[in-house]
């Protein structure tokens, strides 16, 4: 189940409970150094360990002050900033419940969202009063409005400002109130059709041992500077993208917008990017094509592994740094680890980075286990595995079958309480010893790595009745140059089984490239023949049982989670 190389020892961590605890320690020992900065100007933009811990009591004890009793469901709304931190923080040390909710969902899934959380209050962004003002006639529960960037309070509504400030006046506590770390802390509804969208329930202690677990495998240093472009309502960048470097002392800075990263980027010299498979691949794409215009660098890069492999075995970590410094200055210079979740990347991506000089690592989880249950390691690590389990989970293959294949079963810790309000939803996945089903299915691999092989739910079944897992196809057709994204999914057949179906997004810029190579016009039957012909080849190469049989070109990108995870329930089959 679970396999630590003794070659690798792993780190000695402090373990807390509670996230008071955690910032009572933060704040003891690093009280001057920056803990959080927003790049774009906001009313709190920047604040140290000690202004940190000072503005959480303040806001803590004035939402208290305003009637937010312990266990009450709080939402919270917002772009990534310092006060999303500050209020979170917040609502969890004084014992009430947090709601982090997507921004970008629709209006009509927030009020659902908001019904369903029993939510009696809201700390939100501007963009979002307007909003907010139109739901109080439907939700009469929703009693106290907190707006971030009001100046004053204004028709009802609270202003976050005013309220530090009159904190700051008056006389705010300065000891946190006892917590429970056991209890319901954080509810977080997982993506996904609001008919099926469930509230996962988590402690401060679920979340806290998870923390402990992944600094115990990955060192952090108090001098690292996180750079957070990932939505900070998703459990994986609020957990290791927020609350992780916090409890190590490091800073987190807040990009200004996805449009700006690259600029963003070199004003905060970051040490590490959290980030997902969709935003290093094209990253990678881009500096592929820039870096062919080079020789020297070019030279390198072909073959890659062999590159890889050579540079590793003299400890070239500094050549490679000198021969793409430039890759290096614009990711600000100071790039120590690029770690990847929420998918599995593609494993050249993780090989081609690591050749530039970069380490990259992916991790492996779910909402429901706050989230890390697998993690590579920067000495050991395969790139195409979710990594090895943390110290203080289980895990196990459930009904491997002929290939060692079955569902990933996890029990520890850091396995969430339940599902809010849906104890039929809950018994599905959690058993009475402990063990949650994940829905994934996988298999270790000789050294102890977990490799994910796809959803449980979307296995196809083949002619032969073997297991075809379309996550697989899918990673092999998207390496496709003409393919820009796609899904995989099967079509029942009269006879039995189902026809292996894609879906695919033509790659735009492939496609106007090679249209102007050839001096020919991009109609629609050219990029169908052209995606149809990579296919034929593609087929070539894998067993007839997993060959694709049908082809449908889809114009427009598939909808996405804000993790950029597509949601497949919405793509149309036939």
């Amino acid at each position: 189940m679970r396999h630590l190389d003794e070659d690798y020892p792993l780190y000695e961590v402090e373990p807390f409970e509670s996230f008071a605890e955690m910032l009572e320690r933060s704040s003891a020992r690093y009280h001057v150094r920056t803990a959080l900065v927003d790049l774009n100007q906001t009313p709190l933009s920047r604040l140290t360990y000690g202004e940190l811990r000072r503005a959480v009591l303040k806001f803590g004890n004035a939402l208290r002050r305003l009637g937010v009793r312990e266990g009450d469901h709080v939402a919270l709304i917002g772009e990534n900033r310092v006060q999303w931190g500050v209020a979170y923080l917040a609502i969890t040390t004084f014992n009430a419940v947090a709601v982090p909710i997507d921004r970008n969902l629709r209006e009509n899934e927030i009020l659902t969202i908001l019904h369903a959380s029993d939510s009696v209050a809201a700390v939100f962004s501007e963009g979002f009063r307007q909003m907010f003002e139109g739901f109080r006639h439907a939700l009469k529960d929703l009693r106290l409005l907190v707006d971030m960037d009001l100046p004053a309070r204004r028709d009802g509504i609270e202003s976050m400002t005013e309220l530090l400030a009159e904190e700051e006046r008056g006389t705010p506590p300065d000891r946190f109130p006892n917590t429970q770390p056991e209890r319901l802390a954080v509810l977080v509804f997982t993506s996904g059709s609001m008919g099926s969208a469930k509230g996962v329930m988590l402690s401060q202690k679920n979340i806290t041992s998870n923390i402990v677990a992944m600094r115990r495998m990955i060192e952090l240093p108090c001098d690292d500077r996180f750079f957070s472009v990932l939505p900070i309502h998703h459990t994986y960048e609020c957990t290791c993208g927020f609350l992780c470097p916090l409890s190590a002392g490091a800073s987190v800075y807040y990009a200004r917008s996805l449009k700006t990263i690259t600029e963003d980027i070199l004003v905060a010299r970051p040490t590490i990017l959290l980030g997902v498979p969709l935003l290093y691949d094209k990253m990678y794409r881009r500096i592929a094509q820039a870096i062919e215009e080079k020789p020297v660098a070019a030279l390198l890069m072909k073959p890659i592994g062999t590159v890889v492999g050579l540079l590793e075995s003299v400890g070239a970590k500094a050549l490679r740094r000198k021969v793409f410094r430039e890759i290096h200055r614009r990711l600000g210079g100071n790039i120590r680890i690029l770690i990847v979740g929420g998918a599995a990347p593609e494993p050249a991506t993780a090989r081609g980075f690591r050749a530039f000089g970069f380490p990259f690592l992916q991790g492996y989880g779910l909402t429901e286990t706050s989230p890390i249950l697998a993690l590579n390691r920067l000495r050991k690590f395969r790139d195409d595995a979710a990594g090895l389990p943390l110290p203080n989970v289980e895990v196990r293959i459930d009904r491997p079958d002929e290939d060692g294949v079955g569902e990933i079963l996890a029990r520890g810790p850091s396995v969430m309480l339940g599902y809010y309000k849906n104890e039929q939803g809950t018994r599905e996945v959690l058993d009475d010893d402990g063990w949650f089903r994940t829905g994934d299915l996988g298999y270790f691999d000789a050294a102890g790595f977990l490799h994910i092989k796809g959803r449980k739910k979307n296995v196809i079944i083949a002619k032969n009745g073997k297991n075809v897992y379309p996550e697989e196809i899918e990673e092999l057709v998207n390496k496709l140059p003409s393919v820009l994204e796609c899904v995989v999914y099967g079509v029942p057949e009269e006879k039995g089984g189902e026809e292996i179906t894609v879906k695919v997004v033509p790659y735009a810029e492939y496609f106007v490239e090679l249209a102007e190579k050839q001096n020919i016009r991009m109609t629609e039957a050219f990029i169908r023949e052209t995606v149809e012909r990579d296919i034929r080849k593609l087929n070539d190469t894998l067993p007839i049982h997993k060959r694709i049989r049908r082809i449908v070109i889809k114009e427009e990108e598939f909808e996405k989670t804000t993790t950029q995870k597509i949601k497949r329930h919405l793509v149309e089959r036939g």
